[in-house]
């Protein structure tokens, strides 16, 4: 990255994201189509940082010096809740960098049809001495979103060819695609407890442990078991997942 940027500004925030943002607009591409290049919008834009000239989608980056973990600090709760009901939230690319030599160490892209809402996790409202008392934030749970959508576009300094960040994203898309939001929500969320199996092959029944958690995540629904099934055999009839007998299945 352009280290030198940040000569011009005092705070490390704003010297960390005039870094980044600019070292995005020269490398990152569009994952959902052809374009090499992203459009840098204005500072301050609202919920995206970049926007693809060709297919128009939009895009966040998210930048931090520490390593990409299970949890990312977002703004506004309700904010953030809303974008996801009403499919108007962008892609993210989560980055790690080193300060000392203002270079890239991890970046991750999440599309933005893979975040269901279990993946918000709603903090504390400010104190009342708080400038902005009782605003109330958010975090990503990135351990919430399903393995398959977490791409690796740099890992360890190690850069993904695009064509396969590219077919990855298309996979994670196939797997969402033609539902509705509280209908990808389900999907995702039992994609990913599956995938969290670390099996191979697993049961029906092994799906059943994660019964209480879903049931968390959608209270709506009084039938989890049945819905666990229901997700089970749409995912197969996807080619996504391998029905190889009764009860059992195999993760391509």
């Amino acid at each position: 990255m352009t280290g030198a940027l940040a000569a011009a500004y005092r705070s490390g925030s704003q010297r960390a994201r005039v870094v980044t943002e600019s070292w995005g607009e020269s490398n990152l591409y569009c994952p959902n189509c052809s374009s090499p290049k992203l459009t840098w919008l204005e500072p301050g834009h609202p919920a995206s940082d970049y926007s693809c000239p060709k297919c128009k989608f939009w895009f966040q980056l998210k930048s931090q010096k520490s390593s990409i973990g299970d949890n990312i600090t977002d703004g506004a709760y309700a904010a953030m809740m809303n974008a996801i009901r009403h499919d108007e939230l962008p892609s993210f690319y989560f980055m790690q960098y080193d300060l000392l030599t203002w270079s890239v160490r991890n970046l991750l892209l999440v599309p933005h049809f893979a975040f269901p809402l279990s993946a918000i996790i709603k903090r504390k409202p400010l104190s009342r001495t708080a400038r902005r008392a009782g605003w109330v934030g958010c975090n990503f749970a990135l351990n919430r979103i399903p393995g398959s959508a977490r791409i690796p576009v740099v890992s360890e300094g190690a850069i993904s060819p695009p064509a396969e960040v590219r077919q990855r994203y298309h996979l994670a898309r196939k797997q969402v695609e033609g539902l509705t939001v509280k209908q990808r929500g389900w999907r995702l969320d039992v994609l990913r407890v599956i995938q969290s199996l670390g099996k191979a092959e697993f049961t029906t029944t092994d799906a059943y442990i994660f019964e209480r958690e879903l049931e968390q995540s959608h209270p709506d629904n009084r039938n989890i078991k049945a819905k666990i099934r229901q997700q089970l055999q749409a995912l197969r009839d996807r080619n996504l997942l391998l029905h190889v007998g009764r009860n059992c299945w195999r993760l391509p």
